[in-house]
């Protein structure tokens, strides 16, 4: 990926991040919903699992900022436009087909945002990201841009799923992608990872005892597995 210059690597690995980022608030909020039927303030472990404050009046108002405002940095609206902005940037190498998935994603968010069904106005969207990828598999030649995303995406999911305290078979199977995506960057390339953080996570993601008791280390490693900054237009 010689052609490929470092800002760019960086973009491809925040458009994966961003896409799942978004993806998993959409699935983690729409699970919300149910908890939120006969019951006031019910976010309130959502927010635990991330150290957020709580800063919202009740249920609707959770879910509507959670969902739709772009000035949170938590919400889904805003992983997904900075999703979108690196795309924007990297449409050469992922295809306008590829971008105009997330172009759809965004206009179904705006669009639900008005509707009187919330729920039911965003049942699209899960297919427009899945499509998404689809797409990146099916446009993008260059293994290694294909490979950064997809570190990005996973590193993101790990992180994710590592915070809201998912079954650590599940985290495992992730940590195991990650690993094989990570083994398939070329030597020689700009972007690469940090051997000392990928250690601590090989240690405390081996058993499902060292997990229960380093989950926060987990998050810290993954945070610094890429020292990157967040580029966008």
């Amino acid at each position: 990926m010689g052609t490929i210059s470092l800002e760019h690597s960086d973009r491809l690995y925040w458009l994966g991040r961003y896409t799942e980022r978004f993806f998993t608030t959409m699935k983690a909020l729409d699970r919300q919903f149910d908890k939120m039927i006969g019951t006031v303030h019910s976010y309130t472990d959502y927010l635990d699992c991330f150290g957020l404050p709580d800063i919202y009046t009740d249920n609707r108002d959770f879910i509507r900022r959670l969902l739709f405002d772009k000035s949170n940095a938590n919400s889904a609206a805003y992983s997904l436009e900075r999703a979108y902005d690196n795309g924007i940037v990297l449409r050469e190498e992922i295809s306008t087909d590829s971008l105009s998935f997330l172009q759809m994603a965004m206009d179904t968010l705006s669009k639900a945002e008005q509707s009187s069904n919330v729920r039911f106005a965003l049942l699209p969207i899960e297919d427009m990201i899945y499509s998404f990828w689809g797409s990146i598999n099916e446009h993008i030649y260059d293994d290694e841009i294909r490979n950064i995303i997809y570190i990005g995406k996973t590193v993101e999911r790990l992180d994710m799923y590592i915070r809201m305290k998912y079954p650590f078979e599940i985290v495992e199977k992730e940590f195991i992608r990650l690993l094989k995506n990570l083994n398939r960057v070329p030597k020689g390339t700009p972007y690469r990872y940090s051997t000392k953080y990928l250690s601590d996570l090989v240690e405390i993601l081996g058993t499902e005892e060292d997990y229960r008791r380093g989950a926060d280390k987990a998050v810290d490693s993954l945070r610094h597995l890429f020292e990157t900054e967040e580029v966008f237009v």
